[in-house]
């Protein structure tokens, strides 16, 4: 199998998402994985760690999603791989429902995330976000 790391979806996909019929809830499983020392492209010095940058993110993100319906399942650090084989096992699982695909997609390209995206962008070395549905 083979997987990729990303910090930003591809257009595609989120098109995909915007233009789907489908009205139910959906859960999205995010695949953390923080850099080191957090990188700010704005040239800023902060020494912190990337998942300390994440998590600024985070305590911003939980109020914005929850006023528009959605809500925090669960976060946990990742310890190891069970069954199967990962180079590189991501360090948090993040799982999170919204409304609908439609909604996920009006509060991820809404002009209070791309706000509070710099320590998201900063922190991230890459994840996996994948989309369930509730049914």
């Amino acid at each position: 199998m083979k997987y990729e790391n990303a910090v930003y979806p591809n257009r595609e996909k989120l098109m995909e998402l915007v233009n789907s019929k489908d009205t139910s809830p959906i859960v999205m499983v995010n695949l953390l994985k923080f850099r080191d020392i957090a990188e700010y492209r704005d040239g800023r010095d902060e020494k912190i760690s990337g998942r300390e940058a994440y998590m600024r993110y985070g305590a911003k993100m939980q109020p914005l999603v929850e006023s528009r319906g959605g809500r925090f399942l669960v976060s946990a650090a990742l310890k190891e791989v069970v069954i199967g084989e990962v180079e590189g096992l991501w360090d948090v699982v993040a799982l999170m429902e919204y409304p609908s695909a439609a909604e996920f997609v009006a509060i991820a390209s809404s002009p209070e995330v791309a706000e509070i995206g710099v320590d998201r962008e900063a922190g991230l070395a890459g994840q996996l976000l994948i989309l369930s549905n509730l049914r």
